[in-house]
């Protein structure tokens, strides 16, 4: 008779479902964000303890499975342009990797076992930690050259921006979901990490991350210095925000890879815009 443990029933499905999120994620190109990739895993992982409580074996149905990934998918990228991408990807993934557990088991492994689509293994919780931090590194290597986004294939790209004579360089990836536009022209609007901007601005005159998350004071306090001509407030929504405002600026210039757009309009965003750090702002197509 096999017993199964709940709670390393729990974890195990939680990193898993975590990887597996995180893999499709960076593979789609996707912007991550690991609250709601820990969100969607919790939710992958209850579904999978909960097959194995009295009278819920009907969540085996391939129907109860397909809906149980489909949820923890909306959790994770709910509101993506590439939502869809992403799902593809994770159910590719997803694949990829029950059958290198298939293959294992026909080897002879036992550490790792997936039944009825369920992981499952009968180590104890100290060692599937250890184990899924160096699943975790290693996929992490992996990605760094394959999944993320990279200036090879144009998505990241050198961003100069100019403002009464100072510069500042930044990392820009561009992104099609960023649909922000100028309403003063219909260009795209740059949105970049506001601290990041502070280059731009004369000692002691830049707006920190607390002051950006109330615009509308930010740009009061920099009318006030004689930045009324530059600073407006642009109304933006997002996952979570039904109507926002972010403090905008016009630029002096704007060179952004080869192209020159002139007098461009950046959002000064409160918050990092890359998980890893790998760029610091965000232009539409």
């Amino acid at each position: 008779m096999t017993v199964i443990y709940i709670d390393s029933l729990f974890l195990l499905n939680f990193v898993v479902d975590y990887l597996l999120l995180l893999c499709a994620g960076r593979l789609a190109g996707e912007v991550l964000r690991r609250g709601r990739l820990a969100l969607g895993a919790a939710l992958g992982a209850a579904y999978a303890a909960a097959v194995f409580f009295p009278g819920m074996g009907f969540l085996l149905h391939p129907l109860c499975k397909l809906g149980a990934a489909v949820l923890a998918l909306l959790v994770s990228y709910g509101g993506s342009r590439r939502l869809l991408r992403v799902s593809l990807v994770f159910f590719a993934v997803a694949a990829a990797f029950g059958g290198g557990i298939f293959a294992l088991e026909l080897l002879g492994g036992r550490g790792l076992t997936l039944k009825n689509g369920i992981f499952y293994s009968a180590m104890d919780l100290k060692l599937i930690l250890l184990s899924a931090a160096g699943c975790y590194a290693l996929l992490t290597l992996v990605l760094q050259r394959t999944a993320r986004h990279s200036a090879v294939r144009r998505e990241l790209t050198a961003a100069l921006l100019t403002l009464e004579g100072r510069r500042v360089a930044l990392t820009a990836l561009v992104d099609t979901g960023n649909t922000l536009t100028d309403p003063a022209n219909g260009r795209p609007v740059m949105v970049a990490e506001g601290e990041r901007l502070a280059p731009l601005f004369p000692p002691g005159q830049a707006p920190d991350a607390q002051a950006l998350r109330d615009p509308v004071k930010a740009m009061e306090r920099l009318s006030a210095q004689g930045w009324q001509g530059r600073c407006r407030l642009l109304p933006y929504q997002s996952v979570g925000v039904e109507c926002g405002l972010l403090l905008a600026l016009r630029l002096d210039g704007a060179k952004i890879g080869t192209e020159d757009y002139g007098k461009l309009l950046v959002a000064l965003s409160p918050t990092r815009l890359s998980d890893g750090g790998g760029y610091s702002a965000l232009i539409g197509t």
